[in-house]
């Protein structure tokens, strides 16, 4: 995934973008970066890898060495970013979020019309952040730019620019499918993927771009570029699991939704009876935890934590490329509270269920402490469809997905033409994948909310909303 935070003041902006940009990375585990305007120095940029350290850690001298009254920072799980680009538009920094699923074609396409070259990473691939900036460069202006780089990408992208002169452009997607909001100070302006990072420091709520809404920002106001349009389809996944709770999207508080969501989850289940002789709910990882307190409040069940994440010292599990690094990493962190478990039936509510790998060994993990039984939810519908929109997951192709596999087992490839009743847990096809995810995992039983619960969770049309990971539609 990845986010980003730039800030245009009357006064030296870096600090508030070290601290807003630090405040995204929850969104991303690979490389951190800046880039600044100072009028004397004119563009700075540095990155780095932030795998093995936090953002703050490796940014932390950053005060001492830049300078500006402009600056973007962003969080990546990809690319290398904020590049610094030269060309017939000017010097300027740039980054986005989003992905870029045929950066080959693009890259052909650009060669084919006169872009000498582009640096080569490991592989040959190129920096899909050059590749933007090649795209918007074929255009006389950055708003039509901006314009060709979206219609051209299978993907999406939001994108910041920090110009020469130290404005900043900021466009939002064109089916505004990640957030863009501004904020306001008596300094100047904020622009950032997740608002609550600008509200920390000191500037209230000025306007959320619209879907491939365009905007320059200075520090005494606001110019649209390019008006928002009509269409949007914004990351369903955002309120499920990515979004942090703080966060407010199109007006939806995350954490509110997730109360919302598990309170669906407890009412499908108290119809079917499905909790009964549960002894606690709890949420596993830590963004199951509010969808759990709904879940716990709505069906009278107790919230316990039956273990705990040690996590001051401990990077996140996901971080490693490595799979039994990361495996070894999430067994380390979980320390169990033997009076919630020994003899205990639990019921765990998960965000997602992507993989499994995890999940799996957390499940193991409590069994091996004295579990009766370990119950499991999840609070959006199975992940059937690898996202092509957002670079949230890293798994490089469907078969990667449980529900992909499990489908796979019972029925070969036949199977893909079933999905939808797979996903159903009143049909045939449905009961049987939930049995054997649950015996495969070790389930006592399983269950995911319905699209129209997390759809009925969020409150947004379902027009507008992306849900093509659990249903192949947009």
């Amino acid at each position: 995934m990845g986010g980003f935070f730039g800030v245009v003041s009357k006064q030296d902006a870096l600090s508030d973008v070290f601290f807003g940009t630090d405040y995204h990375s929850h969104l991303g585990t690979r490389r951190g970066g800046l880039a600044a305007y100072d009028k004397e120095i004119g563009l700075q940029r540095v990155i780095h890898n932030i795998e093995n350290s936090p953002f703050r850690t490796k940014f932390d001298h950053i005060l001492e060495d830049m300078q500006g009254t402009s600056a973007i920072g962003c969080i990546s799980d990809s690319d290398p970013q904020p590049l610094l680009i030269r060309s017939h538009l000017g010097t300027y920094a740039l980054c986005y979020v989003g992905a870029i699923n045929n950066a080959d074609k693009l890259v052909e396409l650009c060669l084919d019309y006169g872009y000498d070259h582009f640096d080569a990473m490991t592989g040959g691939s190129v920096n899909t952040t050059e590749l933007l900036a090649a795209l918007i460069n074929r255009k006389s202006n950055f708003v039509e730019g901006i314009k060709f780089a979206q219609d051209s990408i299978e993907g999406s992208a939001s994108i910041l620019i920090l110009r020469e002169n130290g404005r900043i452009i900021a466009a939002r997607d064109k089916l505004g499918r990640t957030p863009v909001h501004i904020g306001r100070s008596e300094h100047g302006y904020s622009v950032a993927f997740e608002s609550f990072a600008y509200k920390k420091l000191g500037y209230s709520d000025e306007k959320e771009l619209g879907p491939g809404e365009i905007v320059e920002i200075t520090a005494d106001g606001i110019t649209q570029l390019a008006e928002a349009g009509t269409e949007m389809r914004v990351c369903a996944f955002l309120w499920s699991y990515y979004g942090y709770s703080t966060s407010d999207y199109e007006g939806v508080n995350v954490e509110v939704m997730r109360y919302r969501n598990g309170e669906i989850m407890a009412e499908a289940d108290m119809k079917t009876g499905l909790y009964d002789d549960i002894d606690y709910v709890g949420g596993v990882p830590d963004s199951g935890t509010p969808h759990a307190i709904g879940y716990a409040n709505k069906s009278k069940i107790p919230f316990a934590r039956p273990f705990i994440k040690y996590t001051p010292t401990w990077p996140r599990s996901f971080m490693s490329a490595r799979q039994n690094e990361r495996r070894k990493v999430a067994k380390m962190k979980q320390i169990p509270v033997h009076e919630l478990i020994t003899d205990k039936n639990l019921l765990f509510v998960d965000d997602s269920i992507v993989r499994g790998t995890q999940l799996k060994e957390t499940v193991d993990f409590l069994y091996e402490n004295g579990a009766k039984a370990v119950h499991m939810r999840s609070a959006c519908p199975p992940i059937m469809y690898g996202c092509k929109y957002l670079n949230f997951s890293r798994n490089k192709n469907d078969m990667e997905l449980l529900g992909r596999r499990i489908i796979m087992e019972l029925e070969g490839e036949a199977g893909f033409d079933h999905i939808d009743e797979y996903t159903d847990s009143s049909t045939e096809r449905g009961q049987k994948f939930r049995k054997a995810i649950c015996e495969s995992m070790g389930f006592a039983s399983l269950e995911f909310q319905s699209l129209e619960g997390i759809i009925k969770a969020i409150g947004i049309d379902r027009c507008k909303l992306c849900t093509y990971c659990w249903s192949g539609k947009e």
